[in-house]
């Protein structure tokens, strides 16, 4: 009986052991597979924070390189506006003159326009050399990015819209505005023409 129940105790102990040593083996693995995970996520984890990284500094780099570009191209886009000033000058001038009464019709004239000829197209010369063109509008379709509408000015001959007169002139430097045309555009009469006609006829008629 004695070794019976010894014989019981042994087969017990080995059951308790094996198991022991299963549950051991279970968390080991755990162990190693928690040991496996971890490394792969902080690797993960790195390799985004490096990514983002190498984007923000290219993202620098590109903002510094347009920013030299645009310094280099548009330094002097304040100096330039300013001296627009003297075109404007030359051009008020030349009107001042040419509606001078004492002045209509003369020699003198004549030599001054010529003059103020000479200078402005010799400016607008040095502007050009410096990528500053002046904006076309005389008979353009208004274009508010180029030209901005001062008046209205009856005339059925043109397209409603069409730039008919140009009151100051604008300018580009490159491809950005220095500043915008002045211009007057043309409407179609508020008069109906068939109506004119009409009346003419009644009026003959009589």
């Amino acid at each position: 009986m004695e070794k019976d129940q010894n014989n019981n105790n042994e087969e017990k102990n080995k059951e308790v052991n094996s198991e022991a040593s299963d549950i051991s083996s279970k968390k080991d693995s755990a162990g190693k597979d928690k040991k496996q995970i971890l490394p792969e996520e902080k690797i993960i984890e790195l390799e985004d924070k490096l990514t983002r990284t190498f984007a923000e500094m290219e993202n620098q780099r590109r903002r510094f390189e347009k920013e030299k570009e645009d310094a280099f191209d548009y330094g002097g886009f304040t100096f330039a506006k300013e001296a627009l000033n003297l075109i404007d000058n030359l051009d008020r001038s030349k009107q001042s003159l040419e509606n001078d009464e004492n002045l209509k019709n003369t020699d003198a004239l004549s030599k001054m326009l010529d003059y103020f000829n000479i200078i402005t197209k010799d400016l607008l010369s040095v502007f050009e050399k410096n990528n500053i063109k002046p904006i076309e509008s005389i008979n353009k379709k208004l274009d508010p990015n180029l030209h901005q509408a001062m008046m209205e000015i009856e005339d059925n001959q043109k397209e409603p819209g069409t730039i008919i007169q140009e009151i100051q002139r604008g300018f580009l430097m490159k491809d950005r505005l220095l500043r915008p045309s002045l211009v007057g555009v043309s409407k179609k009469s508020s008069k109906n023409p068939e109506n004119d006609e009409k009346n003419k006829e009644k009026m003959e008629n009589k």
